[in-house]
């Protein structure tokens, strides 16, 4: 599609929210907008645009009881815009590619067969991502779409890494671990080239992802080594709803004693467990922090993130046999500086050693220059690997 402005859409599909930005594709890749609806299904939802020449920033409610609606929100605003900035091509995360995919992929009648038999293993993500799809394809039937996988980024993980130890016969059906946050963590690592850090390409480094979701991966010389995630998004770390690593044995134990079937035990472990199932209050980092001087459990749920936290660099370091960069990113890693700390606290013998003042002011580097390991805040962008991935895929640009 020949135009003025050649224009690339991400969306970034969630399970109650959709972020979408609008990159020109030009000589330089560039950032025109960004926004989001948020809380989806909910009584109210909020439609925010923010327009990077402050031309078009709005932010108002809207009624978008499920995806499907959300999405034509979009579409219409989408087709709203000024001819001259016709889309060129549309990039969305899909959560799990599953043993196939490794790679982004121009989204085909085949691809959709593909992630929709993947559907047993993420049912919370890949429904709504694939409706998605659907929405944009029959709005712009002739608009090329890329989808990019979360899990390709894991794919290099060695044999060992990805083993589960149960049955042989399931990795026959893909059950493996997988990891996931692969397009913040691509981002990372392209950001600690540019930065010159020597780890990116000969070293040994640890990014943390922390937000709403939360994990770790292990790099060793460019190559990813393990991360925290596993077979489903679940697992790991502790996050705002999603538990984190369990004993299995759990879902035995609820079955005999109140009768849980497994998806009344999928729905507490994903939307009624980590920080909000510990302190029963909020699901938020922020609101816990509020809280944590005067409400026992918001500090437990708060110390327990930063325990686990701080448990799994141990391991990593483990794997990689050293430790030389450690990277924060995600609403968590880049905002919540006392979290940062305690994480960080007690590493000393790995070389992590952190200046309080610039961990405080959230500096780009916050170790003190007397530590070995270089303790790094990145802000990290997503929707720009996306954008990335579709003009690799279609050779625009």
């Amino acid at each position: 599609m020949a135009t003025a402005k050649p224009r690339i859409l991400t969306i970034n599909g969630g399970s109650s929210s959709i972020k979408f930005a609008l990159f020109e594709s030009s000589h330089l890749l560039c950032r025109v907008l960004e926004g989001g609806i948020d809380r989806i299904g909910q009584p109210q939802a909020t439609f925010w645009v923010k327009d990077l020449s402050a031309v078009d920033c709005f932010s108002r409610t809207v009624a978008a009881p499920d995806h499907a609606i959300a999405v034509d929100i979009l579409m219409d605003w989408i087709q709203q815009r000024p001819r001259s900035e016709v889309l060129a091509a549309v990039g969305h995360r899909v959560v799990q590619g599953g043993p196939k995919y490794s790679e982004p992929q121009l989204i085909t009648d085949e691809l959709i067969e593909d992630v929709r038999r993947l559907i047993p293993f993420d049912p919370e993500h890949l429904p709504e991502e694939l409706l998605l799809t659907e929405v944009v394809r029959r709005r712009f039937p002739d608009l090329p779409q890329v989808a990019c996988f979360d899990t390709a980024f894991h794919g290099d993980m060695p044999r060992v890494a990805k083993l589960l130890p149960i049955p042989r016969r399931y990795e026959a059906q893909g059950v493996r671990r997988y990891g996931f946050h692969g397009l913040s963590y691509a981002f990372l690592m392209e950001e600690l080239t540019r930065l010159g850090d020597p780890a990116a390409t000969t070293g040994r480094v640890i990014l943390a992802h922390l937000g709403n979701g939360a994990s770790m991966a292990a790099v060793l010389h460019g190559k990813a080594a393990d991360t925290s995630m596993g077979f489903t998004p679940t697992s790991g770390l502790p996050m705002s709803t999603r538990c984190g690593d369990l004993d299995p044995g759990l879902v035995g134990y609820l079955a005999r004693t109140e009768a849980m079937s497994a998806a009344q035990f999928n729905t507490m472990v994903t939307s009624r467990s980590g920080l909000l199932g510990v302190s029963e209050t909020s699901s938020d980092m922020r609101d816990l922090l509020d809280h944590e001087t005067h409400d026992v459990r918001a500090a437990e749920a708060v110390a327990l993130f930063c325990y686990q936290a701080k448990k799994w660099i141990g391991a990593f370091a483990a794997v990689l046999g050293g430790l030389d960069t450690l990277a924060f990113a995600g609403g968590i890693g880049e905002n919540a500086s006392i979290v940062r700390e305690r994480i960080c606290d007690g590493l000393g013998f790995l070389g992590v050693e952190v200046d309080l003042q610039r961990n405080a002011q959230h500096a780009s580097v916050i170790s003190s220059d007397a530590g070995r390991v270089k303790v790094r805040v990145i802000r990290t962008d997503e929707e720009l690997m996306i954008a990335k991935s579709v003009i690799r895929v279609l050779h625009l640009g």
